[in-house]
């Protein structure tokens, strides 16, 4: 019997695998795509990501971040973070290196599908492994945790996103946030010759339609080339009923998830896989969900409020202006994501 079965190859399952790994924990990955796994993400890594990305021995190729910046038709408003820099970096970029590093420490990754969950009261089993312990970390809409029963119905505005890459060169060192009544659309450098192009919004439309809604940034996208097809997610928000059930733990975007809007994504995927292997140590798997809470509380505080603004059409035309009328209330929201 293995101490931890890892449901789920991506960020957050790999961190929680290679984590564990370190603490003494014998680990195994399933997984059913082949490595590098790539998902529709903005790309971009907050400073305290990186951070928790190299204390874990991770240090993908990506590009510097050096703040956030908001933008409309009109207006302007950046603030630079405090604490380091972030990271723009390709998903499947970062996915290689997670997986490179499990490896040197002897995680196994193996193929495979997890259909069932049967739990015991020393062990739980799951595609033919038997273990002291599973992490789902088998994304948004994670097979695991709706086979357990711990989704609730949703409630709240259902967003999606859709992403694409374009060979350019970056214009600047910063997140950009363009602001539309429609959506928003995300700029992340994630290289020296590209930059991903997420979009957000509640209306589902083919990418191009949104782009329409940017014109400064589709402007400067016609000097690029389209690198690769559009992916897609959505509805982002999932509402969970727990984190923990029995013998299983939720992490990453499997935990629960408001939205994209704030780009905290990776960071909270890193930070809730140790929080996860730390209460497992210890023998206290019940103490995650009050952990998870508590290291999610500002992210989901400001990502809910912004989310309720932009989802109304006179609401999210005043976000820029305000910002720029109030920069220290912008610097220190960034300042809290970071």
């Amino acid at each position: 019997m293995i101490d931890l079965l890892v449901v789920g190859g991506g960020p957050a399952g790999l961190a929680t695998a290679i984590h564990a790994t370190l603490s003494g924990m014998e680990t195994v990955v399933i997984e059913p795509r082949p490595s590098p796994v790539d998902k529709a993400c903005g790309e971009g890594v907050m400073p305290g990501g990186v951070r928790a990305l190299s204390a874990l021995g991770v240090d993908p190729a990506g590009h510097e971040l050096r703040g956030i910046r908001y933008v409309d038709d009109v207006h302007r408003a950046q603030a630079a973070f405090r604490d380091g820099t972030g990271l723009g970096v390709r998903r499947t970029v970062l996915s290689a290196a997670l997986a490179r590093r499990a490896g040197e420490i002897g995680v196994r990754i193996l193929p495979g599908k997890v259909d069932e969950v049967r739990q015991g009261p020393d062990a739980v089993t799951a595609a033919g492994l038997r273990a002291r312990w599973l992490v789902a970390a088998d994304g948004l809409h994670s097979p695991v945790r709706r086979g357990l029963g711990l989704d609730l119905p949703h409630r709240g505005p259902r967003r999606y996103g859709l992403r694409q890459h374009y060979r350019l060169a970056p214009w600047s060192h910063f997140v950009e946030v363009h602001w539309s009544r429609d959506g928003e659309a995300y700029v992340t450098p994630v290289s020296d010759d590209l930059v991903g192009v997420a979009v957000l919004s509640t209306a589902r439309r083919p990418y191009d339609t949104y782009l329409d809604r940017f014109p400064e940034l589709a402007r400067r996208l016609r000097h690029g080339t389209i690198v690769n097809g559009v992916r897609g997610a959505g509805p982002l928000r999932q509402r969970v009923r727990t984190r923990v059930a029995g013998r299983v733990l939720l992490v990453g975007d499997a935990a629960g998830y408001v939205d994209a809007l704030t780009g905290e994504g990776i960071a909270l995927a890193v930070a809730s896989a140790e929080a996860a292997v730390r209460c497992l140590r210890a023998g206290r798997p019940q103490a995650y969900e009050r952990a998870w809470r508590r290291l999610s509380f500002r992210h989901r505080l400001l990502t809910e409020a912004l989310v309720r603004v932009s989802c109304r059409r006179e609401a999210s035309r005043l976000i820029v202006p305000a910002a720029c009328r109030m920069p220290q209330v912008f610097a220190a929201a960034v300042h809290a994501l970071q």
